[in-house]
């Protein structure tokens, strides 16, 4: 047995990081249609007249099960070293952080698929990178090549078109000169969120240690979401979080989505560097939309097309400055902490 257990150890340490990563990023890129199958599945075995497989039990059951999982790998670095050496201002950005993407942002995202197509929840969630982007070279002065700011501009045209062709429904609100679906707001909503945190961890918490920074926001978020929920809808909201179908359902999703692909991701993190883990991402737009369709049956429109292709061409444009950058661009890159790498691939199912 010690023998069998070295050998597949060997076989996995040969596996590349890109290979994980690329594993990781398809997992991820399911976890929208994974999502909403589950509610459909709920929405057809109802607990008298409740689905017991809501959005808000979904993100409760999956985030305790990531929250045991980074728990179990990060546990070693809670301890009163670590802590004491934390300011108040660190603690205020990493509450900051929390709110933002343990809190409003999954309640964005979740509100969404329950509003709009997994196809443009997908879409026009790549609207975080030029976001992201924008921001660090206005506040944090942050160096570009041209072709990575043309890549964004592209990326961030075919959002729009994206939103703009989007055939009349009964969600739309009037924005002026056009309407915008209000799943299509919440996607920007989340995608602010991500971006304004993304620049609070680089100003603020890049010395943060990741499993206190992830663990950190896991609790404080759940705990916020719940107590928005609770004022907002009541106790009776959660009466189905114990339901054992919902479980049965939550420990497929929580093995595949939570489990599989945060293990995959981080192994993936500890072998690759930062431009691995945005080639990777780049594969995510594509996965998403054959995963939908091959999970929901749901075929893109013609705003997926059009919006889709320049976000593509976007993506093609960032990975081709990426690769182009000079020495000292690359160093940057490489010192990038884990935690920033960890917001670049978008949702990731919790």
């Amino acid at each position: 047995m010690p023998k069998l257990i070295a050998k597949n150890s060997k076989l996995i340490n040969r596996i590349p990081g890109r290979a994980y990563l690329l594993l990781a990023m398809i997992i991820f890129a399911a976890s929208s249609s994974v999502i909403r199958k589950l509610t459909e599945i709920g929405a057809q075995n109802l607990i008298d007249g409740r689905n017991p497989i809501s959005f808000c039990n979904v993100f409760f059951a999956g985030n305790i099960c990531a929250l045991a999982l980074l728990i179990a790998i990060y546990h070693q670095q809670w301890n009163a070293g670590n802590l004491k050496r934390f300011s108040r201002g660190d603690w205020l950005g990493l509450m900051g952080v929390a709110i933002l993407e343990g809190a409003l942002a999954p309640a964005l995202i979740f509100t969404a698929l329950s509003l709009t197509m997994v196809n443009n929840v997908i879409l026009i969630g790549r609207i975080e990178p030029p976001l992201t982007l924008a921001l660090s070279v206005w506040l944090l002065r942050e160096r570009v090549n041209r072709w990575v700011v043309a890549g964004a501009i592209a990326s961030f045209v075919g959002v729009v078109l994206t939103v703009l062709l989007q055939p009349p429904g009964a969600t739309m609100v009037n924005m002026g000169m056009s309407q915008v679906g209000k799943g299509e707001l919440m996607v920007a909503g989340w995608a602010v969120c991500i971006a304004i945190s993304t620049i609070i961890s680089k100003v603020k918490l890049r010395h943060i240690p990741l499993g206190i920074f992830t663990i950190f926001r896991a609790v404080v978020g759940t705990i916020i979401f719940g107590g928005i929920v609770l004022k907002l809808f009541g106790v009776h909201h959660f009466i189905d979080i114990f339901s054992p179908f919902l479980w049965q359902w939550m420990l497929v999703y929580s093995v595949v989505i939570v489990v599989g692909g945060q293990l995959c991701f981080f192994t993936g993190l500890k072998k690759s560097s930062a431009s691995d883990v945005s080639l990777a991402s780049s594969f995510g737009p594509i996965a998403g939309i054959l995963a939908a369709y091959l999970l929901l049956g749901e075929a893109p429109t013609m705003a997926h097309y059009i919006g889709g292709s320049i976000i593509m061409v976007g993506i093609v444009l960032n990975q081709i400055g990426v690769g182009s950058q000079s020495t000292e661009m690359v160093k940057a890159v490489k010192a990038i902490p884990v935690k920033e790498m960890d917001n670049s691939v978008g949702f990731k199912g919790v």
